[in-house]
């Protein structure tokens, strides 16, 4: 291996690492975010809401600035303004929180949309093998920064804002890292003909953007509200952490593995209903059980979430030609899912308060669940739009 594939490949993967520890490190603080800033449990949801919102709304960006100044370029890019977003979320009052997680979250939008095209472009051989990397990676950032905020909190004695502060610097030590990918010859500009036009007329496409909008809808429910979820059930909230962590850490495994092994298959419908299947096991433990083998219940979870994310993930990649067309793909499947997504965390919540407790929440997710088996196994399909 060459220092300078090897550069490449590290670039990559701590890239990857920073797609979801902003959003992860809000749910073990939350209880605390809400107190200072005084928000309502509606209102600390709607800080995880502001931020898939902007995944979905300001996804269509990144084919943008991937025709202007080209793929490793407007990684670059959304890495120093996530760092930007992350330290603005930390300063005094309400709208600072909520306009730098709309920030942070925007360029996660973008950097979500164009990781695709750059695993086509930079690993066109082995595009099933680094889509499994970087699904992983970003699956490992989310279980870091969920496991470790409330420690670092108590070690460092910063308090929230502090620690949330800290997720600035992996940001910045991925930009410098993908700083020779973004000033080399391969960074220029995407040319050629704007596909978004057949994309948006295949039913692939769509069937693809199902199933990546539903599975992050309760990928991202359950991120807010699982610590919740066990608090309410009568475990303490550092177990509470953990578990959250337990879950977000098994899906490494599950979103390395799952793409790598799928990607050899013509037709990846089975993978996709084994996740599907998994994670409904996983809500029926919450469902029946909480407290009873709770860490079961969140490696079943964190096994379907996993595969279903690095399943969704690798169909883009594999349903179209070119990095050109994989990135109009992704900006479709991931604005419009992210947007589907958005509704996840402000309905559960709503039906808790409603409802008193967590029947009801749950038993809507289970249905979601069988409508993303459905629009997953047709995803699953062998077929590239035109």
């Amino acid at each position: 291996m060459s220092f300078r594939f090897a550069l490449l490949v590290a670039g990559f993967v701590l890239a990857a690492l920073n797609l979801r520890p902003a959003i992860a490190g809000v749910s073990p603080l939350l209880d605390e975010i809400m107190t200072d800033v005084g928000l309502t449990p509606a209102g600390g949801g709607a800080i995880t809401t502001v931020m898939i919102v902007c995944l979905g709304v300001f996804g269509p960006l990144a084919p943008v600035l991937a025709r202007r100044i080209g793929l490793d370029r407007t990684l670059l890019a959304g890495l120093l303004v996530l760092a930007l977003g992350v330290v603005l979320r930390t300063l005094d009052g309400a709208p600072a929180l909520y306009a730098g997680a709309a920030v942070a979250a925007t360029a996660i939008a973008v950097m979500n949309v164009v990781m695709p095209g750059i695993v086509k472009q930079h690993f066109p051989g082995r595009v099933n093998l680094f889509t499994g990397v970087y699904s992983s990676a970003a699956s490992a950032g989310a279980a870091t920064a969920s496991a470790l905020m409330i420690p670092l909190e108590r070690s460092t004695g910063y308090g929230w804002r502090g620690v949330s502060a800290m997720i600035a610097l992996p940001a910045l030590a991925a930009a410098l890292l993908w700083l020779p990918q973004a000033l080399g010859k391969q960074a220029a500009a995407q040319n050629g003909p704007r596909p978004f036009r057949a994309v948006v007329r295949s039913r692939i496409t769509w069937y693809v953007t199902g199933l990546m909008g539903l599975q992050s809808l309760t990928f991202y429910v359950i991120l807010a509200w699982l610590p919740t979820v066990f608090l309410e059930a009568g475990l303490p909230a550092d177990q509470s952490g953990y578990l959250l962590s337990m879950t977000t850490l098994v899906q490494v495994g599950a979103t390395f593995a799952v793409p790598v092994l799928a990607g050899r298959r013509r037709s990846q419908s089975g993978y996709v209903a084994a996740a599907v299947l998994l994670t409904m096991a996983g809500y029926l433990g919450l469902l029946v059980a909480p407290v009873t083998v709770p860490w079961l219940w969140m490696i079943v979870l964190g096994v379907g979430q996993g595969a279903a994310f690095g399943l969704a993930l690798l169909l883009i990649t594999l349903r179209a030609p070119d990095p050109t067309a994989v990135t109009a793909l992704s900006a479709v499947a991931q604005s419009v899912g992210y947007v589907l997504a958005a509704v996840g965390p402000v309905l559960f919540g709503a039906l808790r308060q409603s409802s008193g407790g967590w029947t009801a929440p749950l038993g809507v997710g289970m249905a979601i669940l069988v409508v993303q088996l459905v629009v997953g196994w047709l995803a699953g399909r062998p077929a590239t739009f035109r």
